[in-house]
């Protein structure tokens, strides 16, 4: 199947909100929910910058544009105790039955080429 297909398949199954699919709309929201802990945790922006290590500025940079590196969104993660989620991000496959754990195991796996000596 296509790529493009795949795309107009899940596009048109309306259980799907098409911000899902956008990256910039996900960051977004990464954002907002940042803001929200920090919120919770009664940490003005320049108490938070100081205690994660990274500058006012690019702190500023993502809740204004969700613009951050990786590093610097899990140095503020660990300040505002959200560093589960991040473990959690590209965890293993939860199976909801075993015909999902069969099909799996028959998929194949990308091995090392063998070099000849």
């Amino acid at each position: 199947m296509l790529k493009a297909d795949i795309s107009a398949n899940i596009l048109s199954d309306n259980l799907y909100n098409l911000d899902d699919f956008n990256p910039a709309a996900i960051a977004l929201n990464i954002a907002k929910q940042f803001k929200t802990r920090r919120l919770e945790l009664n940490l003005t922006q320049e108490a938070l910058a100081k205690k994660s290590g990274i500058s006012l500025g690019s702190l500023k940079r993502f809740v204004n544009r969700a613009e951050i590196s990786l590093k610097h969104l899990l140095m503020m993660a660990v300040v505002l105790n959200a560093t589960e989620e991040f473990y959690l991000l590209f965890s293993k496959k939860q199976y909801q039955n075993i015909a999902e754990v069969l099909i799996s195991k028959k998929a194949k796996t990308r091995q090392r080429a063998r070099t000849h000596v």
